[in-house]
């Protein structure tokens, strides 16, 4: 369903996409949900388990940062599925701001069976496009995505390197506990 906006070119052109990646999206987490509920978690409770199983534990704050949630509401996601002992808070003895999340026995259970169904859902939802449309949606989606970023002054970005900042990697220590 295309803008009804009467405004310029650029403005029909920018609405339009705009509506058209919304609806895609909303219309590939419809088809996905069902994955979710039968486990019964929601989009952010799958993403913390999905990232605590690939990176290992993490401060909640970064946890919250990786999954672009708000510190109140990674704060309720975490509580809900340290209720359900997926996962576990460790306050940290030098600083106790700092919180860190573990994925449990269960939550990994949990997540390494529910991962593949995940990623096997996920390759054939985007069958329908070329391995070349895959790779420029993904471009395209991370320059949008990137966009504010880009243009907020960084302070990790040195003179002489291009603009580019250098991305710090995560520790990969995979520790579960019970």
């Amino acid at each position: 369903m295309p803008t009804r906006h009467q405004g310029n070119a650029q403005e029909q052109r920018a609405l339009n996409t705009y509506i058209k990646l919304l609806r895609a999206v909303d219309s590939l987490a419809a088809r996905l949900q069902p994955q979710f509920t039968e486990a019964g978690l929601t989009w952010s409770q799958f993403g913390v388990l999905e990232v605590l199983y690939h990176l290992g534990p993490m401060c909640q704050s970064e946890l919250g940062t990786k999954l672009l949630k708000s510190g109140g509401n990674i704060t309720l996601v975490v509580d809900n599925l340290e209720k359900r002992k997926l996962v576990r808070r460790e306050r940290s003895s030098e600083d106790r701001r700092f919180i860190t999340v573990y994925l449990t026995r269960t939550g990994e259970k949990l997540i390494s069976t529910q991962f593949p169904h995940h990623v096997s859902s996920i390759v054939q939802e985007m069958s329908v496009l070329t391995a070349n449309e895959q790779e420029e949606l993904g471009r395209l989606c991370r320059k949008l995505g990137l966009q504010q970023i880009n243009d907020a002054p960084r302070s990790d970005v040195k003179e002489g390197d291009g603009g580019k900042a250098k991305e710090s990697k995560p520790k990969r220590t995979k520790k579960v506990e019970n």
